[in-house]
């Protein structure tokens, strides 16, 4: 343990950082990155860092996805400046190496990034009401409007093929060809409903790459636990777990973030009947939305509430692949876990569609 610490003090002197440390504490909330928490003082003030090792088995390129974060949270800062006493607490800031880096590669090639840690700021699991919602989309739509004069193109695609839903099809024709225990003969009903909204699904990726959807940033998780509110959550301060941005169609976003915060049902529900499309939580969510995304073109804003089905059919096809082939990529807890994902998808769409008409009066 006291070899482990010296690593990490070691780890954290390589950064700029004046001051003293004083204390430094893991942090378990994350699942993918180690992180830790460090105190400095400095001057008589109290200074917090958040250390991340990050994880270079999901992200196989960690600078690329650090020079995507230091451009964007930079141009953010920037539109900032001047206009809020509270900016430490509206823009993640990343911290560089003494030697100008953005990252620390340590003795066994572990890569290390730090920010300025955001204090005073609490976080939500799931929405609690229409006015919490609002708030979300409020925040979404300030974060693309921040960035709406940002250059999507400039940034690395990390990921590649993240929302290719031609891709995702092909990859769920090679698990069906692959057959994990002969698991397809479960899978009628899904594979029907999903082979016949292949074209339909293929709307946003195909819009983004013939240009008639421009290219932007993309966060590409936006869900209510990755922004931060103030501490009696009466406002959205600032989006948090950036490492997914890249070059996309901001609908891919929207769509995330209407499949999260308006399904009445959890992601792997067993009983279907509790899975469906909340009205009003979808109503106040596009709202606040909409106040933000003043730079939204015609085609983009027509897209808006198809963007949230996308992106739940994006999903099911996901789950359902890896069903397929063996539960592979994503974690289970129990038999047929996978599959249970794939069908409230696939309930959440149904629902959707049978409430189209009014949802679309929210655009």
């Amino acid at each position: 343990m006291q070899s482990d610490e010296k690593i990490l003090r070691n780890v954290i002197s390589q950064f700029k950082i004046d001051g003293s440390l004083t204390q430094v504490k893991a942090n378990r909330e994350g699942h993918i990155n180690s992180t830790y928490i460090s105190t400095f003082v400095h001057e008589g003030n109290i200074r917090k860092y958040t250390h991340q090792r990050i994880n270079n088995y999901v992200f196989k390129k960690p600078l690329e996805v650090m020079e995507n974060i230091h451009a964007v949270t930079e141009h953010i800062y920037t539109k900032l400046l001047g206009n809020y006493e509270d900016i430490d607490q509206r823009c993640l800031r990343v911290v560089e190496t003494r030697d100008g880096s953005l990252v620390h590669i340590d003795e066994e090639g572990g890569y290390w990034r730090t920010y300025h840690y955001i204090d005073h700021v609490r976080t939500f699991s799931t929405i609690g009401d229409a006015s919490q919602a609002y708030l979300l989309g409020e925040a979404i739509g300030n974060f693309q409007l921040q960035l709406s004069d940002f250059d999507g193109k400039s940034l690395h695609e990390t990921i590649p093929h993240f929302h290719d839903m031609g891709f995702r099809y092909k990859q769920l024709q090679e698990a069906m060809a692959f057959n994990h225990q002969n698991r397809l003969v479960h899978v009628g009903p899904e594979l029907d409903f999903l082979m016949a909204n292949k074209e339909r699904g293929l709307l946003l990726w195909e819009g983004m790459s013939s240009g008639k959807l421009p290219t932007r940033v993309t966060h590409n998780d936006t869900k209510i636990n990755n922004v931060l509110f103030k501490a009696d959550g009466s406002e959205a301060l600032c989006i948090i777990d950036l490492d997914t941005v890249m070059p996309g169609t901001i609908l891919f976003d929207t769509g995330d973030m209407i499949r999260t915060a308006t399904t009445t049902g959890e992601e792997d529900a067993t009983d279907l009947s509790t899975v469906s499309c909340d009205e009003k939580l979808h109503k106040a969510l596009i709202q606040g939305y909409l106040a933000k995304a003043e730079f939204l073109t015609d085609v983009e804003r027509s897209l808006v509430v198809e963007s949230g089905r996308n992106i739940t059919q994006i999903m099911a096809v996901r789950f359902l692949t890896d069903f397929l082939n063996g539960d592979k990529y994503y974690s289970i807890q129990r038999e047929n876990h996978n599959l249970d994902r794939t069908r409230t998808q696939i309930k959440l769409m149904q629902d959707m569609d049978a409430k189209w008409d009014i949802l679309n009066r929210d655009v």
